[in-house]
């Protein structure tokens, strides 16, 4: 769910940094360049009043000259030259017939451009002349031109013209805007961070019904989870798992207490029968098959009522658990089952190292050895071996019995462990369908698990799995 969540999220806040930082990137380039004509307005009004002044044309001879008119050129000419010199701006004062007061350099023409050439018009009509567009920092052959009108005696008798390279601006334009993306890169960084905070609060209800429920699955009962957390709807599924949970547990409890109930209810008619079986077999001939037969099966509904009682006991005992040498208890028990081993033919051997701990509870550790060791005996023929191994994996230690006897089909696995199933296949062999729920009960009381995989080429390889760390 958080895999779903998290990119949402991300997503999101991308889109609205994005929708705040692409204005702001704009409006920074705006905001560069409107500098820039405003510094140019000021500098061509500068030169307009000096302008104003110089009117006559010098190759005029009826125009009216003042005495100092030639040196008030002279100064507009040199205040232009040093204009573009420093600034590499290029400006120029014309009349209204285009032709040039001063200028610098002095080949300047009139623009010609559709922009310049149309800010030249709004001046002789009088007029500043309008924004020119936006140049961008791609725009490397874009310049900036801006004209304002010499006037004097109310009449516009001159234009300033000035052309402005836009390197300068352009390079400031791309510092505002990795300014601007390094603030939304960061902001995106903080956007994350809170996201994983965000989601991890909002799913931290999620992630202890999950533990809650996994922990009732693998049968620790009374796990539940605290209805105070978290929006109104997770705390109204809280307080419905709780709910579940403890019908669970109190129809579990009422079948624990049926079956230890009735396996040992059963128990003493069933031996009283028994013993009657026994007075009348007194009566009869040696070797009657139908009484042997009765005797059989009444023995086998014996064993499986003590199954049954084993199976409501375990279910129902808490683990007692310890540090425990999983690996010492392995030789013990494998030294056990050595004889039975030797009478049926079986090479019985114990593989791994000679000491590895894990929390258990060795009497119910010991117990689900004794069953896996004697499953795997009564199916592997004489001559072929059983092997039990001890390793460290990581956080838990593994006890593994893998046997040659003729093995299960995948169908087989998927149902191996369930109360009273046995496959069709070994009807012959004694038991009551019972031993592998009794040792899965066993186990997962003290938090270790049971599983069970084919053994090549023939066989069966069952695992058992023992934490390594306290609970």
């Amino acid at each position: 769910m958080r895999t779903r969540l998290l990119p949402l999220l991300i997503v999101l806040m991308a889109g609205v940094l994005l929708a705040l930082g692409i204005p702001l990137g704009v409006i920074t380039a705006g905001v560069e360049q409107q500098r820039v004509v405003v510094d140019r307005i000021d500098d061509a009004a500068r030169f307009a009043s000096l302008a104003q002044f110089v009117t006559a044309r010098p190759e005029s001879d009826t125009a009216v000259k003042s005495p100092d008119e030639d040196e008030r050129r002279n100064t507009l000419r040199s205040e232009l030259a040093r204009y573009h010199d420093l600034y590499g701006i290029r400006a120029g004062v014309f009349y209204r017939d285009h032709t040039p007061m001063a200028a610098a350099p002095g080949d300047l023409p009139v623009p010609r451009d559709r922009e310049g050439a149309q800010a030249f018009r709004e001046a002789l009509a009088g007029r500043r002349s309008h924004d020119p567009r936006q140049i961008w920092p791609w725009d490397r052959d874009g310049r900036i031109p801006v004209a304002s009108p010499v006037i004097r005696d109310g009449d516009v008798v001159a234009v300033v013209v000035t052309d402005s390279p836009t390197a300068q601006m352009r390079s400031h334009i791309v510092d505002g805007w990795l300014t601007i993306a390094a603030g939304v890169c960061a902001a995106m960084l903080l956007a994350v961070a809170a996201a994983f905070r965000l989601t991890g609060w909002v799913l931290r209800p999620v992630r202890v019904l999950d533990a809650a429920s996994h922990d009732i699955a693998t049968g620790r009962m009374k796990s539940r989870v605290a209805a105070t957390a978290g929006p109104p709807e997770l705390r109204r599924l809280a307080r419905s798992f709780n709910e579940m949970a403890d019908n669970v547990e109190d129809v579990l409890e009422q079948q624990r207490a049926f079956v230890a109930d009735a396996s040992h209810q059963l128990r003493n008619p069933l031996s009283a029968l028994l013993l009657r079986i026994e007075l009348l077999a007194l009566e009869l001939p040696d070797g009657n098959e139908e009484i042997a037969s009765v005797r059989t099966e009444g023995k086998r509904l014996a064993h499986v009522l003590d199954d049954l009682l084993d199976l409501a006991l375990a279910e129902h005992t808490p683990a007692d658990l310890q540090l425990t040498d999983v690996a010492a208890l392995a030789v013990e028990r494998v030294g056990s089952w050595r004889p039975l081993a030797d009478d049926k033919g079986v090479r019985l051997t114990y593989e791994g190292h000679s000491a590895v701990t894990g929390w258990a509870d060795p009497i119910a550790l010991s117990s689900a050895l004794d069953a896996v060791v004697d499953n795997a005996l009564k199916f592997t023929p004489p001559g072929e071996p059983v092997t039990v191994a001890v390793a460290a994996d990581g956080e838990s230690v593994r006890v593994t019995v893998a046997d040659r006897g003729p093995g299960l089909t995948e169908d087989e696995l998927a149902r191996i462990g369930d109360r009273f199933w046995r496959s069709g296949r070994h009807q012959n062999v004694s038991g009551s369908g019972l031993g592998l729920s009794i040792t899965r009960a066993l186990l997962a009381a003290g938090g270790a698990g049971l599983a069970f995989a084919p053994h090549p080429p023939h066989g069966l390889r069952v695992t058992v799995t023992v934490p390594r760390n306290a609970p």
